[in-house]
């Protein structure tokens, strides 16, 4: 009996403390609690959920191709790895045990990739986060066509093109309605809307910069819209605040403090300035000449995206309330192109319960789709760029505002003072402030 005690005693007392380091590896362990891929036409992200800041490396492998992620100290439940949807690039999800403490992710893949890997901080949505971006290193990582425009064309004139760019998209939800209705949802429809009805519009071409539920990082959708060649860009919101009774549609444009950083960062890297100003290279200017260079390049680029955006606020308002009842400044990053004008609209408060309600109609989409059309329309028909088939089939008009000169108009649109003269009858070149002009179309 004796014998009997001093073996359960030193089973109590003995046994726990053997287990005692173990339990506590496993206790203090990182969880890997969820994983949510988002795949977009040129890129990949994988998002897993952890329970607190992660240390991590990765690694590819080939043959077959495969990427590795190594986290410290970390654990994950055999089930989660079922839940993650396969797609993009991404085949399947793997894990196991290494080093007895650490934790090895493997994501079998369906060619190269190149990786890139980041940590999120907790914020009111999501928890700590591993964000891993995978893009292809292969041919088929390319989306944009090789040719931009089409060459087939019986003509040298071409179409003008319209990027619209939903914003958000992805891990990125952006705001939310009280009823759970998400930002990047209800922008993607109404940029839809907006795409087709572009489509129709003869003379005009749309480019979505997200066509799907990935997110694009912000200075990519300028950089997507110039590949394209874009005339103008559109971005797509809506709006939120603390107060739900806040409501209406607000129209922005970059203000010329944010246009005056962003050409000082052009101009720190002048390899990538020569298309903003026409193809003139600015390698080899002084830095007065580069200056100004760009920005007369920029000031152009200004001017349309307020005449723009101004024609979009007049046909918004006819769509329901606005915010504000002047066209917007703010320092928006994908404002910031020099070389394309640009403009920002919240559609509403998506915080608002009513206008989060009509931002679910799909009614009320079209109608907001409608109105920017509209205001799109009406300023590139009265004022259509050089080379494109609007220029070739309408009649222009310009409003005399103050500073313009008769050489300044004509060499804007292409034309010869005198054929200026000629179409509205001017005995001489003075100009009267609200005068409207007749622009001839090219070639006539």
């Amino acid at each position: 009996m004796r014998l009997m005690r001093l073996i359960r005693l030193v089973f109590l007392l003995v046994i726990p403390l053997v287990l005692a380091p173990l339990t506590q590896v496993y206790a203090g362990a990182l969880q890997v609690q969820s994983a949510r891929l988002w795949a977009a036409p040129d890129s990949t992200r994988v998002v897993f959920d952890v329970s607190g800041p992660v240390t991590h490396r990765l690694f590819t492998l080939k043959n077959p191709d495969r990427l590795v992620i190594d986290l410290s100290n970390a654990v994950i439940d055999d089930k989660l790895k079922k839940t993650l949807t396969r797609g993009g690039i991404v085949k399947d999800l793997r894990s196991g045990p290494r080093n007895k403490k650490d934790l090895r992710l493997v994501l079998d893949l369906k060619g190269p990739v190149k990786p890139r890997s980041f940590v999120l901080k907790p914020n009111e949505q999501y928890g700590h986060r591993l964000v891993i971006d995978l893009f292809s290193a292969g041919k088929a990582g390319k989306s944009l066509p090789k040719k931009i425009r089409t060459s087939n064309k019986p003509t040298q004139f071409r179409d003008l093109v319209i990027a619209i760019d939903a914003g958000h998209g992805g891990e990125d939800s952006g705001a939310r309605g009280k009823k759970g209705t998400r930002e990047k949802d209800a922008v993607l429809a109404i940029a839809r809307r907006l795409a087709a009805l572009v489509e129709k519009e003869p003379g005009m071409r749309p480019v979505l910069i997200r066509d799907g539920d990935y997110y694009i990082g912000l200075r990519k959708r300028i950089e997507k819209a110039r590949k394209h060649r874009a005339d103008l860009f559109i971005s797509i919101h809506a709006d939120a605040f603390r107060d739900r009774r806040v409501q209406g549609s607000s129209v922005y444009v970059i203000s010329r403090r944010g246009a005056s950083s962003e050409m000082a960062r052009w101009l720190a890297t002048r390899e990538n300035a020569a298309d903003l100003v026409g193809g003139v290279s600015l390698d080899d200017k002084d830095d007065l000449l580069a200056e100004v260079l760009l920005d007369l390049a920029q000031s152009a680029t200004l001017e349309v995206s307020n005449r723009v955006a101004d024609n979009v606020l007049a046909e918004m308002k006819r769509v329901g309330k606005t915010h504000k009842k002047r066209v917007q400044h703010a320092g928006f990053v994908v404002l910031k192109s020099p070389d394309i004008p640009s403009l920002l609209i919240e559609t509403a408060f998506i915080s608002n319960p009513s206008e989060e309600k009509r931002l679910t109609s799909s009614k009320h989409q079209q109608r907001v789709a409608r109105a920017i059309m509209n205001g799109v329309r009406s300023y590139f028909v009265a004022n259509p760029p050089v080379g494109t088939r609007l220029a070739k089939v309408n009649t222009r008009k310009h409003v005399i505002r103050r500073g313009d000169t008769l050489s300044h108009i004509a060499q804007r649109y292409g034309v010869s003072m005198t054929t200026l003269r000629v179409r509205n009858h001017m005995r001489n070149d003075r100009l009267l402030v609200g005068t409207v002009l007749r622009i001839p179309s090219q070639g006539s």
